[in-house]
């Protein structure tokens, strides 16, 4: 089986699915995306690999990749529809909605007093988030109308694509000051961490610790079902318990991180990877 694994950087979590093909005695054909070069008139050099997985943490540089890939009918993990809505917020939401699965409110404007109006309507605090972004990078909780006026001052100066679509969510006070991060493989839940910090963002980029989490069957559903929604594969769901005890799905994550949820969890997860990884190469699991 010839299988490619696209990156830019080789971290721990990298590092770790190397040494879990190893043990299967599966090579692993590395690929810099910062070096790829798409001919799309020309599939053939691409043709010798049955699936590439993609762990590159460039998510515009991924998805176009895997795009081309998946038009020349190579399999990947994740497909690149699954790329494309977990990789933006709003079509997460979209997707989440649309499968009646629960979630923090969300509204979309696009002027100040739009967003103005939303935020009040939601009422204070509020998160704002850009469309696309990943670790906890560039959000906001706005307590009040002086702090939401700044910040939107900020992002029609800065004008980028990231910033010219207001995305607003309601704020969930969590419980125990914590979230929960579930880890669903082709549809099974195979573990979960509960992360808890100070700091609002329970991010462990942002310095959360982390400790296993009982995957009770509530979370096993709702973490299957939001996977279900963005078109399955590798994925990792974050859930918030709010204090009156409600489960949301805040977000599901196509290229997650997972070194710190090996050890609480006494899950194998690069393993569970690799052989889901190992399945859709041999064709066994459908990637679209």
């Amino acid at each position: 089986m010839q299988i490619g694994m696209l990156f830019d950087r080789v971290a721990a979590e990298e590092k770790l699915l190397i040494e879990a093909f190893k043990k299967k005695n599966v090579e692993v054909e590395m690929i810099d995306i910062r070096k790829v070069q798409l001919h799309l008139n020309e599939p053939d050099p691409w043709q010798r690999f049955d699936v590439v997985f993609d762990r590159s943490v460039s998510f515009s540089k991924a998805l176009a990749t895997v795009q081309v890939l998946n038009g020349w009918d190579i399999p990947t993990v994740n497909f690149a529809s699954v790329v494309e809505v977990c990789g933006n917020k709003l079509a997460t939401s979209v997707a989440l909605e649309k499968n009646k699965i629960a979630t923090p409110k969300v509204i979309i404007a696009y002027t100040a007093d739009a967003a103005i109006e939303a935020m009040e309507s939601l009422g204070y605090p509020v998160v704002m988030k850009p469309a696309i972004g990943s670790w906890g990078r560039l959000l906001s909780k706005i307590n009040d109308r002086d702090a939401a006026e700044t910040i939107l001052e900020h992002k029609s100066t800065l004008g980028s694509f990231n910033h010219g679509v207001f995305y607003i969510q309601e704020f969930v006070t969590k419980r125990d000051s914590c979230d929960i991060r579930s880890f669903v493989v082709d549809g099974e839940t195979i573990c979960a961490i509960s992360r808890n910090s100070k700091h609002w963002i329970t991010n462990t980029a942002r310095g959360a610790t982390t400790a296993n989490c009982e995957v009770t069957d509530e979370i096993a559903a709702l973490s299957e079902a939001a996977a279900a929604a963005v078109g399955g594969g590798l994925l990792a769901i974050d859930l918030f318990q709010s204090e009156d005890g409600t489960w949301v799905v805040n977000e599901v994550n196509h290229s997650m991180e997972f070194r710190n949820s090996i050890e609480p969890t006494g899950v194998d997860i690069p393993e569970k990877m690799v052989e889901f990884i190992i399945k859709v190469g041999s064709g066994a699991v459908a990637t679209a």
